[in-house]
């Protein structure tokens, strides 16, 4: 055999492509697929398929024409029942086919978690109308957070201060959601002191945590993120605890094997204490953990491919100070060129440049990576940097 494991690979973005690089360093035979061709994880894997995703059909067959060792999901849209069918013939799901449909939407996660393990997390309603909006602020309070159960990126996502406002947030979250759903969640806004990532590893060996990451998001979609993130000794272990008991959660039928991006926020209450809650969770590498790819010896995405392929683990992991901003497009275009890169990095920050072939507002098309003596010094780097990278568009 040529390979040390053959994965197949749904969902193909700039997380994906990184995903590729740690698993063929490994020996891995890799198949990307993704709903458009030569999308960034593609352009670096053996081979592809174009396809989408919620097509379960298509999903089947992709699957059963490759044969792989690991099914790999890098994305949430994806007809997770297709998932579970295959996981009961013998395929290997990453992480599971249960952690594939419980994140596939808000929705599952956060009942598992709240309400399966007893994790503090806000208060929340769901809603499929206006009328439930309505209800599930009053239940909520105002501020309150209203977002589709299914969307990726923060589409859809936005913050409420006043009744007059609910009718144009349910709208805008109705317009981005993915999947075939219109089901939203009305969330507690959490004045919150700060947010932040804790990657997760569970493998042969036990569970290890990556040190905390911390992020700033701006329309509900990470902006740059720093590592390690200030928190104190009782609130790790107190996220550690929690994020344990959510991965473990998740195994389903299979290994349970691979990395997770737990989310948290931290409150510091008025005896100084720092409250820890539940956010969210994704059963893959985050986007927040970009800054991996200078903070730490072993990325989260090289401790996903250990995890997966059975490979050690360590179970202490360290990170220097450093930290990730996103080079983000401001249009849509399909003749996309960059410039100002050796500008970008005459500080000492590195830059990674996604190949995404089609840009629009907002997109991630790139990030600023900086380390330093303190992380924020680092962030003024990576923000500076991407800032000096400049996205030409053509006609």
């Amino acid at each position: 055999m040529p390979h040390t494991a053959k994965i197949l690979l749904l969902g193909s973005g700039e997380l994906g492509r990184e995903f590729v690089i740690s698993a063929k360093r490994l020996g891995a035979y890799v198949i990307a697929c993704d709903a458009y061709d030569n999308a960034p994880a593609m352009q670096l894997s053996d081979t592809r398929e174009v396809f989408s995703m919620l097509d379960g059909d298509a999903l089947r067959a992709a699957i059963t024409k490759h044969a792989p060792d690991y099914v790999v999901p890098e994305i949430e849209a994806i007809r997770t029942e297709v998932l579970a069918d295959l996981e009961a013939e013998g395929v290997n799901i990453v992480p599971s086919a249960r952690a594939a449909q419980l994140t596939m939407n808000r929705d599952a996660i956060r009942d598992v978690a709240a309400q399966e393990l007893g994790l503090a997390t806000s208060r929340y309603k769901y809603a499929e109308s206006l009328e439930d909006v309505l209800a599930g602020a009053e239940f909520t309070g105002l501020p309150c957070v209203i977002k589709p159960v299914m969307s990726s990126s923060g589409k859809g996502q936005s913050t409420v201060r006043s009744v007059n406002e609910l009718s144009a947030a349910w709208d805008y979250a109705a317009a981005n959601m993915r999947g075939d759903r219109k089901r939203v969640i009305v969330e507690q806004f959490v004045d919150f002191d700060y947010e932040i990532t804790l990657l997760t590893v569970r493998h042969k060996d036990g569970v290890s945590f990556c040190p905390p990451i911390g992020h700033r998001q701006e329309r509900g979609d990470y902006q740059e993120s720093w590592q390690p993130a200030p928190m104190s000794a009782a609130a790790i272990a107190t996220a550690q605890h929690m994020a344990r008991k959510a991965v473990n959660a998740l195994a389903g039928g299979g290994a349970g094997y691979g990395l997770f991006g737990v989310e948290f926020f931290v409150v510091r209450n008025d005896q100084g204490v720092e409250e820890v809650i539940f956010s969210e969770l994704s059963p893959r590498p985050h986007d927040t953990g970009m800054v991996t790819l200078l903070s730490q010896n072993l990325t989260e995405f090289d401790l996903h491919a250990r995890a997966i392929m059975g490979l050690p683990v360590p179970d202490m992991i360290r990170a220097r100070p450093s930290a990730s901003a996103v080079i983000l497009a401001d249009r849509d275009s399909e003749a996309l060129s960059y410039s100002g890169l050796a500008e970008a990095m005459a500080e000492g920050a590195d830059i990674r440049i996604f190949g995404k072939p089609t840009s629009r507002p907002y997109r991630r098309m790139g990030a600023a990576l900086a380390c330093a003596g303190t992380t924020d010094e680092a962030r003024r780097i990576a923000r500076d940097a991407a800032g000096k990278v400049v996205i030409g568009y053509g006609n």
